[in-house]
């Protein structure tokens, strides 16, 4: 499979992560929160299928000016062996990732043995924003999450130590 189903993409953005980065929007996602940021996302066929190579050559373009990129969505990790070859590419482009997923950190480890596509996506990943969105939870006031419960999460140090290591922005 070399198609992703995209809901959208940004050349550059500054709240999706830290630092100037391009941002890929995943279509589909079955968490379903209440107050959905991004609800038309949801649907699995909402968006165009594009290839990846073409979603790395925007990616490419937007070079020197942007420092990462961040998969959002939709849940990323509904695309995971898609998802993972393409920031795999981005890697090789010296470019960090961020991830936005309503997961949990511990349900992506601790799933592996029955999705290892999870974990090789995760292993690509820097910096995880963990949890699903909660309205009663909202906070205009946070930076890179849009609920309290959300975490943003090292995924390196995290793996390493094999606990949940925070990233503070």
């Amino acid at each position: 499979m070399n198609y992703l189903q995209i809901a959208g993409f940004l050349d550059n953005s500054l709240t999706n992560g830290e630092g100037l980065r391009s941002v890929v929007y995943v279509s589909g996602c079955n968490h379903k929160c209440k107050g959905c940021h991004n609800e038309a996302m949801q649907d699995y066929d909402y968006g165009d299928k594009v290839l990846i190579e073409e979603v790395l050559q925007r990616i490419k373009n937007n070079i020197p000016v942007v420092k990462g990129v961040t998969f959002s969505g939709g849940e990323p990790f509904e695309q995971a062996q898609v998802l993972s070859r393409l920031a795999s590419e981005i890697r090789k482009l010296d470019l960090n990732i961020w991830c936005y997923t309503g997961f949990t950190f511990e349900e992506i480890t601790n799933d592996i043995s029955n999705n290892k596509q999870w974990m090789e996506l995760l292993n690509q990943i820097d910096i995880l924003v963990d949890g699903r969105f909660e309205e009663g939870k909202k906070d205009r006031k946070l930076k890179y999450k849009g609920s309290s419960n959300q975490r943003i999460i090292d995924v390196k140090k995290s793996l390493e130590k094999r606990e949940v290591i925070l990233f503070i922005p």
